[in-house]
């Protein structure tokens, strides 16, 4: 007998329960909701045809797999709502997406530049929104944003405007509430990029004659590439299919796939026509998952 059989055999059950936690928490679901997006809605519970009769055998599989069709996909095609949707969700987040790398890169920049005894306290200062409630730092913008709330209040006390801004339940106030609940996971890993480059390198660049901006450009932010990407794709992935904020802070005209989603599932209870909105906001995310771990691979592979 192998003496490295029990060893490879331990080696392939510790690896196992991973495998099993995704089949049963993530690829099961997902199979799930796919076949929901191939039925149809039913005044029923649950709400939706045709249901799998497991003791018909082939014959009721047979029914059941003829059952199903793509006409909930048909009509996010043609339906003028969805696919207005879809390009809001698509602008905002890449829009939010933009503006975060634009904000997180040099805050990262600074950050990693800071003396090292204060760098701790800067990124907790980072962190600390996660601290509290998500909902409860979306409803603290409505207190900000709205006409009498603080922003207007401090704009007209300095003089710089005639009569109070409408913010709230705008396309404004959406970007604000992105930006804001989302600039952690763009800062975080740009700063755990750009903190292990070797200063070496910068230095290097400075003796060859270029200023503190050609250094930067030149050197430090093509080396950070891969904590951005890793950046821009935990923000613009969750984003694509957020709710509470273009909910809460945007007005009746903001349409984003989340917003859809909720109204499907929950006021029209068309659970086969939702699913299939689901399932198209799974296959828009995946390419920036697929940039996101090609980024996460080039940053591993840095020496």
């Amino acid at each position: 007998m192998n003496r490295d059989a029990p060893q490879r055999l331990f080696a392939r059950l510790v690896r196992l329960p991973p495998f099993l936690w995704l089949a049963a928490f993530f690829l099961l679901p997902v199979v799930i909701t796919l076949k929901i997006s191939l039925s149809e809605p039913a005044t029923a519970i649950p709400p939706y045809l045709p249901l799998l009769d497991w003791q018909g055998g082939l014959e009721g599989w047979s029914t059941f797999l003829e059952a199903l069709n793509l006409d909930n996909y048909l009509t996010l095609a043609r339906d003028p709502l969805y696919r207005d949707a879809l390009f809001g969700s698509l602008a905002y987040a890449g829009g939010a997406t933009a503006l975060l790398a634009a904000l997180g890169v040099p805050l990262a920049y600074a950050l990693a530049r800071a003396p090292a005894r204060r760098q701790p306290f800067l990124v907790a200062l980072i962190v600390v929104p996660f601290w509290t409630s998500f909902l409860i730092r979306v409803y603290a913008w409505i207190a900000i944003l709205k006409q009498e709330g603080l922003l207007n209040l401090v704009l007209l006390k300095l003089g710089l405007i005639a009569r109070p801004l409408a913010i709230l339940n705008t396309d404004a106030a959406v970007m604000i509430g992105l930006v804001y609940a989302y600039l952690p996971f763009m800062v975080l890993p740009v700063y755990a990029v750009m903190n292990r480059l070797d200063p070496a390198l910068r230095e290097a660049a400075a003796d060859l004659g270029a200023g503190p901006t050609r250094v930067f450009w030149s050197v430090t932010l093509p080396l950070a590439l891969p904590g951005i990407v890793a950046g821009a794709g935990l923000c613009f992935i969750p984003m694509v299919g957020e709710f509470i904020i273009p909910d809460l802070l945007g007005g009746s005209e903001t349409l984003m796939l989340g917003r859809v989603l909720w109204s499907e599932f929950f006021s029209n209870r068309d659970w086969p026509l939702a699913s299939a909105v689901a399932v198209l906001i799974l296959l828009i995310v995946l390419g920036p998952v697929v940039l996101l771990r090609d980024g996460l691979r080039g940053e591993g592979e840095r020496p």
